[in-house]
């Protein structure tokens, strides 16, 4: 079950376009896929997923990852794992 919901966001501009189950775009990990942060189902995913992977457990974290995203994200970082890593770096500044 996800930690992160639709209704946990805190900012409403997203698009919200889905992608076929078999879409080749998803792959179950953050990898070297483009990343858009407008998209949000590629946002909600990857939240998800890095909670998972970082053993997450509280809400107040998947919203940090969001505000993060959404406000301090380099618009040149556009790949998945390369906002990974920027979260990874950034997530106590």
């Amino acid at each position: 079950m996800a930690l992160f919901n639709k209704s946990d966001m805190q900012y409403d501009d997203y698009k919200w376009t889905a992608y076929p189950d078999d879409d080749p775009k998803i792959t179950g990990k953050p990898d070297s896929t483009k990343f858009n942060r407008h998209e949000g189902y590629e946002v909600l995913y990857l939240i998800n997923k890095l909670a998972e992977v970082w053993e997450l457990k509280q809400l107040v974290s998947c919203k940090k990852m969001e505000k993060l995203i959404i406000e301090k994200l380099p618009t040149d970082i556009i790949m998945q794992d390369a906002v990974k890593s920027w979260l990874s770096k950034n997530w106590n500044n």
